[in-house]
């Protein structure tokens, strides 16, 4: 019936004198519409009220969309999705291509698929080249390991979740272990999230790390893609004089929800971006909230009680670089885990599938609204809404602290040290004199920052002198330079195919020639990142290099972009752009 009555439509148009010729409406005013155009808008419109008379829906149903294209529910990313959502992303053409391979095949089929393509390579049943490429340069990172084919084509770089920095002697010695067998492929890197970055993995010895990390509890699952990345907090906690309330039972806890214990949860795993949290205990942020997804401030409550104050939407990418706003919402310490787990569903279920450059969580608050974003999460707590903002002052003026160097704890004759690890860079070698070091003068743990230092805590003040002259501290310096103390630094095109520039072994060199020939008075915090996602945070830092193309002598050269003035701790601000293109 439909098509009948287009065809005698059509035919009726082509027939029609017209008199009067119609107009359309547009942005330059009414245009008269050509006859063709006349025809297409008729057709259309008969067409529609055809549809509309017989009750006849002219867009596919979203099971005829998983027909079309090939969906296997059981393996799609689609899953856990509201049938809305799933509709947005198969209904829609212009869907980003990272959608369409998470719905054909969500990244979490590789937390078991990744052991057992490991083993078949090694054994020979199946070859590099038989690999679906899709799965080896995507959905693997949601196992933690991203190939590094531009720059180690077949080895890996594989990405941890260490939550609040905390490594004890047995995890430290166990990371030596793996990357050991590589000789000068092998090493790590402390993250910008307090985290580890294992680097020369091949693909057949996989399940061989994976398994030799799971013995000590540590996992690599939902570290990479779409999901809700390491979660940083204090790396003083529980040990700092000025805290107001100890991150690590809080973080994790939120970690061992989201990742059902390291073993993956695939219901939060395929989120529109990946989410950074921070949970901030003391004035000096060590965590970094202004560029979070989501910030949790520690603050005294109206009762005298201590809780949060949420900052949202902070975060760094080519096409934005932005600070969190304030989420006009206070929560207790008990509501942590559940108001993020509500977030990262809200976000799940409402944030942008289409344009990949608008999809992380500032634009879906922004397109929302704070008060209605808090009660959206509210309402999935089981709540009507949550409280807003608690505003505090203070009595001090705020000065922020350097955690490298020697400092008292809370706790009486105990100190923690501070010491540098220039650009977070270790070696096997590294890893070990760490945990022997923890083990004969601390509790047996460290803790690594989102500086990329690390802390050894409670140790005895009588035991400071033996420490300091053990051997790892004339490389990881104890009382290092005013420059090389902030110096922060991303992988660089050593190892990562987007980096611009090599940065991490440029960043010392010029450093310790600055050090050599300047007298530097107090610290100075300088970050260096190889491209414009920033993952060595430039706008963070006092001074912010950025890897960028540049012209010397009319050739093109290795060049960077330099940021002046980021502040961090309780009155944040990015820095600015200052030059650009400097060879």
């Amino acid at each position: 019936n439909i098509i009948i009555t287009l065809l005698l439509t059509t035919d009726c148009v082509r027939r029609q004198r017209v008199t009067m010729r119609p107009t359309a409406v547009t942005k330059y005013g009414s245009v008269p519409l050509s006859r063709r155009r006349r025809r297409q808008a008729c057709t259309t419109r008969l067409a529609r009220q055809a549809c509309e008379s017989q009750h006849v829906d002219s867009s596919p149903s979203l099971e005829q969309l998983k027909d079309e294209q090939n969906i296997d529910m059981e393996k799609s990313g689609l899953k856990y999705l509201p049938e809305e959502t799933q509709l947005r992303i198969l209904g829609n053409k212009k869907s980003n291509k990272f959608e369409k391979i998470k719905a054909k095949k969500c990244g979490s089929t590789m937390w078991d698929e990744v052991e057992d393509l490991a083993k078949m390579l090694r054994k020979g049943d199946v070859a590099w080249e038989d690999l679906n490429l899709d799965d080896v340069d995507i959905r693997m990172k949601w196992a933690g390991l991203f190939h590094r084919a531009k720059r180690t084509p077949g080895k890996f770089m594989m990405r941890l979740k260490v939550p609040n920095g905390v490594l004890d002697a047995n995890q430290l010695r166990s990371l030596a272990a793996c990357i050991e067998p590589y000789g000068e492929d092998g090493c790590g890197d402390v993250t910008t999230r307090a985290n580890i970055q294992l680097r020369g993995i091949p693909l057949d010895d996989a399940d061989r790390v994976i398994e030799t990390l799971r013995d000590v509890g540590l996992s690599s699952l939902m570290s990479g893609m779409d999901n809700i990345r390491n979660i940083t907090g204090s790396p003083i906690a529980g040990i700092d004089p000025e805290e107001l309330i100890d991150s690590r039972p809080l973080v994790q806890e939120l970690n061992d929800v989201v990742t059902n214990h390291g073993k993956g949860n695939a219901a939060l795993t395929n989120l529109p971006r990946k989410i950074n949290v921070g949970i901030s205990t003391s004035r000096d942020d060590f965590a970094h909230c202004h560029i979070n997804d989501v910030g949790l401030k520690a603050v005294v409550g109206p009762d005298g009680q201590v809780g949060f104050n949420v900052e949202l939407g902070g975060y760094f990418s080519i096409k934005r670089n932005t600070m969190s706003i304030p989420g006009d919402t206070f929560i207790t310490p008990d509501q942590v885990t559940p108001y993020c787990i509500a977030l990262m569903k809200v976000f799940r279920d409402h944030g942008e599938r289409l344009d990949r450059q608008k999809a992380r969580l500032m634009w879906l608050v922004e397109a929302i609204g704070v008060t209605e974003f808090r009660k959206m999460i509210a309402q999935r707590m089981g709540l009507e809404d949550l409280p807003g903002e608690v505003h505090v002052t203070y009595d001090t003026e705020f000065q922020r602290r350097d955690i490298v160097g020697i400092h008292p704890q809370k706790q009486k004759g105990k100190y923690w040290i501070g010491a540098c690890i220039p650009a977070g860079r270790l070696v096997a070698k590294d890893f070990v004199d760490l945990a022997n070091v923890c083990e004969k003068y601390g509790d047996g743990t460290v803790r690594v920052s989102v500086e990329q230092n690390v802390v050894i805590p409670n140790v005895d003040e009588s035991d400071i002198p033996a420490l300091q002259s053990e051997e790892i501290f004339k490389k990881f310096e104890i009382m290092p330079g005013n420059l090389m103390r902030g110096l922060v630094s991303c992988t660089g095109a050593q190892f990562c195919g987007l980096a611009l520039i090599e940065t991490k072994n440029r960043a010392m060199k010029i450093i310790q020639e600055l050090e050599e020939t300047l007298e530097i008075p107090s610290l100075v915090r300088i970050h260096w990142t190889g491209c414009p996602n920033s993952c060595g945070q430039a706008q963070v830092g006092d001074v912010g290099l950025m890897g960028a193309p540049a012209k010397k002598d009319g050739k093109a050269v290795e060049g960077v972009r330099i940021f002046l003035g980021g502040e961090i701790g309780e009155n944040p601000k990015l820095a600015t752009e200052f030059e650009k293109a400097i060879p």
